[in-house]
């Protein structure tokens, strides 16, 4: 008789993930790939799909399918782990993924910069909220994801006319950020990803400017040329501030991202991303795969889990 798998891995974008379940394929692991966004289930004792489960939701689904999976997701998890099963970047790395309000909020707790930041859930408070903020202004949706929901303003004038046509952002939960645009030497992003709380890599996103969409993925970068990628070595106090920034999220695995502001040379920390779906052509900018130490600690929790 077959046991079943080890571990399920629930996604919805495919192309995404191949990496993942090739580097899955190579170690011999057991897994079973379970597609959310057709995904539905019954509210009575029949087990998980797996004792693990590794959550790979991104939040811009709801960019792709009308009835996306997003809050869906949580409640799925809550059920899971009600029967047992154990979540990797469970509801708690959802509840701040699924928020950029949660995320800057957790960041200004622990001491470190961010950009300066309103919130709102009126489109009547935007202007208000950007009273005493420096032009130019952005304001982004609270969920977002591949550089979803997120618009510029140079001028006061500039937005209350946006206002007016009623394009401002807003977001699926209707809370909005009203932020200072921060300028950064070279429109230069860093992402730090992390692995259990320590960190695994950094890479350098540097573009025109043209667009917020930064997702480092093989399957993102096919239509943004403007968007270069290259390997980066933070220094030791960059680095303790993402593990730091990582263990405060719950994050099992994530990227959190920052800009180094030109005009007082201030990391601000911007964006936590519970998805990481890890870089394009890794051997060639990295030197190495990173899926390959992620199939290593997912195959360290499936045998501790064996173990318990």
């Amino acid at each position: 008789m077959t046991s079943g798998p080890d571990i399920a891995v629930v996604y919805e974008h495919h192309e995404w993930f191949k990496p993942l379940f090739a580097a899955l394929d190579r170690r011999g692991v057991h897994y079973l790939p379970v597609r959310i966004d057709t995904h539905h289930f019954a509210l009575d004792a029949a087990p998980p799909p797996a004792p693990l489960i590794f959550s790979r939701l991104a939040m811009s689904s709801f960019l792709r399918q009308g009835e996306h999976a997003l809050f869906y997701t949580q409640a799925l998890y809550d059920h899971w782990q009600r029967l047992g099963a154990e979540i990797i970047n469970g509801n708690a790395a959802l509840a701040i993924d699924t928020s950029k309000a949660r995320q800057l909020s957790l960041i200004r707790s622990l001491g470190y910069g961010i950009p300066e930041t309103r919130v709102v859930h009126r489109h009547a408070d935007v202007l208000a909220a950007a009273e005493g903020l420096r032009w130019p202004l952005v304001v982004k949706a609270n969920i977002g994801g591949s550089g979803a929901g997120v618009a510029r303003y140079d001028t006061p004038e500039q937005l209350r006319a946006a206002l007016d046509f009623g394009s401002v952002p807003m977001g699926l939960d209707q809370v909005a950020l009203v932020q200072e645009y921060v300028p950064s030497d070279g429109q230069r992003i860093i992402r730090v990803e992390t692995l259990n709380g320590r960190y695994l890599y950094a890479i350098a996103l540097d573009s025109d400017g043209a667009t917020f969409d930064l997702c480092p993925a093989d399957a993102c970068m096919v239509d943004k040329p403007t968007v270069t990628i290259t390997r980066f070595e933070p220094d030791a106090a960059t680095i303790a501030e993402a593990e730091h920034i990582a263990r405060a999220a719950g994050l099992d695995i994530g990227g959190i991202e920052y800009l180094v502001d030109r005009r007082d040379g201030v990391r601000r920390w911007y964006d936590i991303n519970a998805l990481s779906n890890f870089v394009a052509k890794p051997l060639d900018v990295l030197g190495h795969d990173p899926h390959d130490l992620l199939v290593d600690h997912l195959v360290d929790r499936i045998q501790s889990r064996k173990k318990a």
